[in-house]
């Protein structure tokens, strides 16, 4: 008797350590039996988060927009963030479902929340966050070796950065998230911490909404000593022109208009370390214009 209850109790001890838990981005507790080898990916982000945590063959799906790195154009796509398909979703059989609490509607995180598979909740917000998510993925996936030695990777990049940049002059930044109509990104976004890292000051960080709509007379109140927004894909992209005409404006009258590829600043993955970097180069250039 004495046997088998030492043997029960063995047996218990080890599947407790078997077992996996974190803590997702939203605070709640995420446990798994076992490492996760379906995972369904609900954002871009989350998708080059897995991958750099070694887990990219386990994604079963993915949103669409996942296309970095090249692998992930190839994961069959389970919808979009207007309309995802369940059915799809429920054939995959998956054992984890990674979501974006700020780009999947409430409707759709109901959906997938009443399937019973497990959650996690992604919404990095600083640099940190990123890397801790690489680590968290990891030990979700079983492939704790290769997402540490990424997250390393990543904060030394970071720190770099901080240490070239973060305490140089201030600058204060506009974003430009959209220009028809003027949309910009506040204090919340990963963007703003890419800002923060460089020694710039985003002029609407403390606004309450993560895209807050903007008027141009209150962009030019403040008149930024840059401004900053994404690459023209298209002709009719008016982009950083909608400025020229503010010849009265510090970033107009400077030329510290400055355009980058924007999902390096705002899509919260492992990249966003380049896109700092030439963000910091960016206003480094707005600092050497003010003579």
């Amino acid at each position: 008797m004495k046997t088998i209850l030492f043997t029960l109790l063995a047996l218990c001890t080890q599947l407790a350590s078997a077992a996996i838990s974190v803590v997702d981005d939203s605070g709640r507790r995420v446990s798994l039996a076992r490492p996760a080898q379906r995972v369904i990916s609900m954002s871009p982000h989350v998708t080059e988060l897995l991958f750099a945590a070694g887990g990219g063959a386990r994604i079963a799906g993915a949103m669409n927009y996942s296309d970095y790195p090249e692998a992930a154009r190839k994961i069959p796509l389970i919808g979009s963030n207007s309309q995802i398909d369940l059915e799809r979703v429920i054939a995959m059989k998956p054992d984890l479902l990674i979501v974006w609490q700020s780009g999947n509607t409430a409707r759709q995180l109901a959906q997938l929340q009443s399937l019973g598979i497990p959650v996690f909740h992604s919404e990095p917000r600083t640099f940190e966050v990123v890397a801790d998510s690489v680590v968290r993925f990891g030990r979700l996936l079983g492939t704790e070796a290769a997402a540490s030695a990424a997250a390393a990777h990543f904060r030394s990049q970071v720190a770099a950065l901080r240490a070239r940049y973060g305490n140089r002059p201030p600058v204060t930044v506009f974003y430009q998230a959209w220009d028809d109509p003027l949309y910009t990104l506040n204090g919340d976004q990963i963007a703003s911490d890419a800002i923060r890292l460089c020694g710039g000051k985003n002029i609407f960080e403390h606004l309450k909404t993560i895209a807050p709509q903007v008027g141009i007379e209150a962009v030019v109140q403040r008149d930024p000593e840059a401004i900053v927004g994404g690459e023209l894909y298209t002709p009719q992209d008016r982009g950083l022109s909608i400025w020229r005409p503010y010849h009265g404006m510090t970033a107009v009258r400077r030329n510290n208009l400055f355009t980058l590829d924007e999902e390096l600043l705002t899509r919260a993955g492992p990249r966003i370390v380049h896109g700092a970097a030439r963000l910091c180069e960016r206003l480094e250039t707005a600092r050497a214009r003010r003579k």
